[in-house]
């Protein structure tokens, strides 16, 4: 929001009339999902929030990811729902768009479901034993679409202000 707000008071500024953040449909933001592979996923751990980055797929309608044993993967299935967001920017347009999708993580048991997630063609990143698949079937797919502010319009004397050591 806080950045929403800035570029409007750019906008006022400068007179420049950007276009509005456009807010996408739902199979805009499916279609945009599964044009790349990688995304953060959001779990609630400790009484406190985490990100992990994940390479998933998308499957129906939902997600799927895979794991190991671990952090990660004790927190998706716990009670709490979880979040992946992916985003992306066409260097070309300036255009970038970010997709959230919230919603409640299971490990996929049934066989069939197995043989099927495999088909996926899911290959974790990391080496490592990653044997869990998780699906996270959605309660709320939203997304943004946006042009990217040139530096120039959002920069200030203080961007270029001596910082302390190690910064």
């Amino acid at each position: 929001m806080l950045r929403r707000i800035l570029c409007d008071m750019t906008n006022s500024k400068s007179g420049d009339n950007t276009a509005a953040t456009e807010v996408l449909e739902t199979n805009e933001c499916w279609e945009l999902l599964r044009g790349v592979s990688v995304g953060r996923l959001a779990v609630w751990v400790d009484n406190h929030p985490d990100i992990f980055p994940v390479n998933y797929k998308v499957d129906h309608g939902t997600m799927v990811f895979r794991t190991g044993e671990g952090t990660k993967l004790h927190a998706a299935l716990g009670d709490a729902p979880v979040a992946i967001e992916a985003d992306g920017v066409d260097a070309q347009t300036g255009v970038a768009w970010s997709v959230v999708v919230k919603g409640q993580a299971s490990a996929v048991k049934l066989t069939q479901d197995v043989l099927d997630t495999i088909g996926l063609l899911l290959f974790p990143w990391e080496a490592g034993q990653k044997d869990q698949f998780i699906r996270i079937v959605p309660s709320d797919v939203s997304g943004r679409r946006f042009k990217v502010t040139p530096p120039v319009t959002w920069w200030t004397p203080l961007d270029d202000a001596p910082t302390a050591r190690g910064e």
